[in-house]
């Protein structure tokens, strides 16, 4: 499937910014689920200051604020080629190793609420059990938009039964590496049934599964990720894979604006 994807983030400030910097990670990148067939990322009232492949091998660039800005806009777009491969991206590569995605972070800590909620994984069984997990977080964690934050850990989404695409990812991956599994998040697009315009990227996670290598798990949806899908950056978390980030200095107030567009 062809997809045409437009994705404009705006910042706008009551008053110029003395200094920013912002790190963006909008770069889809080829591989076994997808070509990148044409993308481009381009600034208003800021700067490309260096380019760099962090250590998950998302591509990322610097960008610091032009002299007097009070607005910001970032904006990404191109064409990229999907494949469905049931969700199975491959196996492991890049500089990180493996064993770095089973280890918990502040946004996926451990809790018995979330070590009942899965089985042990291991063997033959361990694809249909992770489908269960899947299922059963659906289940106990309804969505429902903006009632948590990007500060929300998987323990409180779960504690609270609601939550969004990102606490969704979380509540999985904690329980994937309380079984002894590796379990990384993955940002990116979907395109959807009803409409062509969303105001956030999507979110997942992926298990690494033996034999088969990273699978990935929409729970949000209920499916394995398919050619609706796009790939663009990868970690541990949400903190490792979020679109923009960064610091600023001055006493502005911020105001944020993003438009995502895909269609087929």
């Amino acid at each position: 499937m062809l997809l045409n994807i437009v994705h404009q983030t705006t910042y706008r400030y009551d008053q110029s910014l003395p200094y920013a910097l912002q790190r963006v990670r909008l770069i889809p990148r080829t591989d076994a689920l997808q070509t990148v067939d044409r993308w481009e990322l381009s600034y208003e009232g800021a700067r490309e200051e260096v380019r760099f492949v962090d250590h998950f091998g998302n591509q990322c660039r610097l960008l610091s604020t032009e002299p007097g800005a009070t607005q910001i806009v970032i904006t990404a777009k191109g064409m990229v080629t999907t494949r469905d491969q049931t969700g199975v991206a491959g196996q492991h590569a890049g500089f990180a190793p493996l064993w770095l995605f089973e280890r918990e972070t502040p946004l996926t800590p451990p809790s018995p609420a979330i070590a009942a909620l899965s089985k042990p994984l291991g063997g033959p069984e361990t694809l249909g059990r992770l489908h269960e997990l899947m299922d059963l977080v659906l289940e106990r964690v309804a969505y429902v938009s903006g009632s948590t934050t990007s500060e929300t850990t998987a323990d409180e989404a779960l504690a609270a039964g609601q939550g969004v695409c990102q606490d969704h990812a979380h509540i999985f991956i904690a329980a994937v590496r309380m079984q002894g599994l590796p379990a990384r998040y993955v940002s990116g697009y979907l395109l959807m049934d009803d409409t062509t315009q969303q105001v956030a990227t999507h979110a997942w996670a992926e298990a690494h599964v033996p034999g088969l290598g990273w699978v990935g798990f929409d729970v949000s949806n209920g499916i394995c990720p398919d050619e609706r899908y796009v790939r663009v950056a990868f970690g541990r978390d949400y903190r490792d894979a979020m679109p923009v980030a960064g610091i600023r200095q001055g006493q502005a107030h911020e105001q944020l604006e993003v438009r995502v567009t895909v269609e087929q």
